[in-house]
């Protein structure tokens, strides 16, 4: 499964501070509808991300019935992304 969004980076400020994107209803929906063919626990999903020419894997963590995409300091860094932009992403799921 393959999913484009646009979306804004947020900033969680918590014990362990991370930047997110928040996947879309929709397209959150559609993650859930297969979460359980690909999760390896705790309801993450595993994918492949990409922003800009920068790509990597990670996982999305399931919130509030939408899923998020964690934003690295490498990856803020080589596009140059601070809160609150809004970027274009591309996942594939698995």
């Amino acid at each position: 499964m393959n999913i484009e969004f646009k979306g804004k980076i947020l900033f969680w400020r918590g014990p362990a501070p991370w930047f997110f994107v928040t996947i879309p209803a929709k397209q959150s929906r559609e993650l859930k509808a297969i979460s359980s063919l690909v999760t390896y626990g705790w309801g993450v999903i595993p994918v492949h991300v990409q922003i800009g020419s920068t790509e990597w894997k990670t996982s999305l963590f399931p919130k509030d019935g939408r899923y998020l995409v964690p934003i690295k300091a490498s990856v803020r860094k080589a596009e140059d992304l601070e809160k609150g932009d809004k970027v274009t992403v591309r996942l594939e799921v698995g």
